[in-house]
């Protein structure tokens, strides 16, 4: 009597269902079932993770730009002479930075019932502002032309005094870029 192949191993292990050879081949209408899925997760566990790591990045790209990373800076700041003017502004004491302040100040004492007050006050402030302007009339003229000793004049950029001035009319501590100089170390 012969004994026939599957006689011969009646306690055999199944051979796993694994990818290969293993199995029979899927039919078409199981493979389409296996890669449907939603196009757009719609759990909850989904979309806290998508915001969870949208903020991450948000976060990312927040504290890159205030280190002044380049690729997390907008078009604006860009390039190496704009960090050089951001770097000649941040270095020197302006009277832009206390314009804020100074405001405040005026329409606090524009609440004083008493009439010369307030109108002292309003022209203090305008002659302030005059002098901030010339202020940063000056620091736009220094910016162009060390920018222009440094980098070349038909290299120059333009708008880069406009730029210098503006930055000057901020708080240092509110500015972002965050100043990366200490104060009174202008770039060579």
């Amino acid at each position: 009597m012969a004994k026939t192949p599957s006689a011969s191993a009646p306690d055999a292990p199944e051979a796993p269902a694994g990818p290969g050879k293993n199995r029979p081949t899927p039919s078409r209408a199981e493979r389409e079932a296996a890669r449907k899925r939603p196009l757009v997760a719609d759990t909850k566990e989904a979309r806290a993770r998508a915001k969870a790591e949208l903020a991450a990045k948000r976060e990312r790209a927040r504290q890159g730009m205030a280190a002044g990373e380049e690729r997390y800076l907008p078009a604006r700041d860009r390039g190496p002479q704009r960090r050089f003017a951001r770097d000649f502004t941040d270095a020197g004491l302006h009277l832009g930075e206390a314009m804020m302040p100074a405001m405040v100040v005026v329409i606090l004492l524009s609440l004083i019932p008493i009439t010369a007050v307030s109108y002292w006050g309003f022209v203090a402030l305008w002659v302030y502002i005059l002098f901030v302007v010339g202020d940063m009339v000056i620091l736009s003229i220094r910016v162009k032309r060390a920018a222009a000793a440094k980098f070349g004049k038909e290299r120059m950029e333009k708008g880069l005094g406009w730029y210098a001035s503006m930055r000057t009319i901020q708080m240092r501590f509110m500015r972002l870029p965050k100043p990366q100089v200490k104060l009174f170390q202008y770039p060579s």
